[in-house]
């Protein structure tokens, strides 16, 4: 039956080929990099790849695959841990989207290899894991893909999931598609889960959980010349700094109506206020999307709203005076949680999931998120009562709360402190998960 299944949807994913290359013909319009190394998508690789094949055993390459630009991050903070641990290691780092490759190009040192992860093809898998060879594979966090752990098992590479987590609606997903997923987790060799609730997920759906190891992105360091970079442009604000961080498609609609409803009321005759003149006017508003070609949209909504807008990237002494600051630059949250006194968290404000807190609250900057947390959903209650962040119920809420922390400054230099205890407190999760991948590299194959 299993088998039968794994047919079933290997058929699907050939079939569907043709769709996703004329998908990736469509994202290239907005973001060249989806163009670009096409064909490493389908397990081809050229003339140039030909001689990165590793050649004798202590040269096989630890392969990590990273999808997205969380994940890349994720990655590196393991890389940090692990190439101590493995002298010479060779890198095969993998990317699912155009963020995470060109987040994941300044892990690659002298030997590494960067690709496109082969799309679920019996086909493309096995040409992948043929022409590597890699010595063990490393999924981040949620990537079980069923041809890739199939072609992993035949050709004996061990296949463990890192920093894995997995959340109540993808729980009752794979148990929706039981015949296939149970398959492809019950393949993994080893599964390293982040907390205990994932764990007890995880192995409902036959993930192979060897131990709870925490969620190795508590051990970000923020880069210090951003952080203070950030400070300097903060002291020199003239208002407080409240940020609206990885905002998502929709979310800045809500926030602007959120500062809309909190416009101060108006009498017989008047004009209605100003949106920059409401209840919020004493904030200077910081805007991040968390995917760069959404910037120019969202300055345009912006502008339609009658606001002026400053671009990051047009900065040159320092923030230039706008009424909002768009932050259009990749790399550089650390200088933007710097810089802000309050972060609201793009993602929670929609049934998106909610974006990644943990690097806010190792920057110092207190949270205030929504009500959708589903993807992060024991860090948030963790920081919830550590006192690191604040949840609300809505948008026009958060805005309201955002500014209530700020006006408070004793307040707000409370939150920031707890805010750095709670982010200390978890450390170690990456040291961890590394020593656990070498003790598997040391262990005899049996696949």
């Amino acid at each position: 039956m299993q088998r039968f299944a794994l047919w079933l949807y290997a058929l699907a994913t050939c079939l569907a080929t043709p769709l996703l290359r004329a998908k990736l013909r469509r994202r290239a319009l907005a973001e060249p990099a989806y163009g670009q190394h096409v064909d490493e998508r389908f397990g081809h690789y050229g003339p140039a790849l030909d001689s990165v094949q590793p050649q004798a055993e202590d040269e096989r390459f630890v392969w990590i695959h990273a999808v997205s630009l969380g994940e890349t991050r994720a990655a590196a903070l393991l890389l940090k841990e692990l190439r101590p641990l493995l002298p010479g290691m060779r890198l095969l780092l993998t990317h699912g989207t155009a963020t995470g490759r060109a987040e994941g190009a300044a892990l690659l040192q002298p030997g590494d290899v960067q690709l496109w992860l082969p799309w679920d093809t019996p086909g493309a898998t096995r040409r992948f894991v043929r022409h590597f060879r890699p010595a063990i594979g490393i999924l981040m966090e949620t990537e079980v893909w069923p041809c890739l752990a199939a072609a992993c098992r035949r050709a004996g590479v061990p296949l463990v999931l890192a920093n894995a987590r997995l959340n109540e609606k993808s729980r009752a997903g794979a148990r929706r598609l039981a015949w296939l997923a149970r398959p492809a987790y019950s393949g993994l060799t080893a599964v390293w889960a982040q907390t205990e609730a994932d764990a007890e997920r995880l192995r409902s759906v036959g993930a192979p959980v060897a131990a709870v190891l925490g969620n190795l992105k508590f051990d970000v360091v923020p880069p210090p010349a951003q952080q203070a970079h950030g400070r300097a442009w903060r002291a020199a604000a003239t208002r407080p700094v409240a940020l609206l961080a990885s905002s998502r498609e929709g979310e800045e609609a809500l926030w602007l109506a959120a500062l809309q409803s909190n416009r101060p009321p108006t009498q017989a005759g008047q004009a209605p206020a100003a949106i920059k003149t409401g209840a919020t006017g004493k904030l200077q508003w910081l805007l991040v999307p968390r995917h760069p070609q959404r910037f120019d949209e969202v300055e345009r909504l912006c502008r339609a709203a009658g606001l002026t807008v400053s671009r990051r990237s047009r900065w040159t002494a320092g923030p230039e005076a706008a009424d909002v600051w768009l932050g259009d630059s990749m790399g550089e949250m650390a200088l933007y949680y710097g810089l802000a006194h309050v972060a609201l968290l793009g993602g929670s404000f929609e049934r998106l999931g909610g974006q990644n807190l943990i690097e806010a609250a190792a920057c110092g900057c207190p949270v205030v998120m929504g009500p959708h947390t589903f993807n992060f959903a024991e860090a948030a209650e963790l920081a919830l009562k550590a006192g690191a962040a604040e949840r609300v119920p809505d948008m026009a809420s958060a805005v309201q709360a955002a500014a209530a922390l700020v006006l408070d400054v004793p307040a707000q230099a409370r939150a920031a402190g707890r805010c750095l205890a709670f982010a200390e407190a978890h450390r170690g999760g990456a040291l961890a998960t590394a020593l656990a991948i070498v003790q598997q590299l040391r262990r005899p194959t049996e696949c």
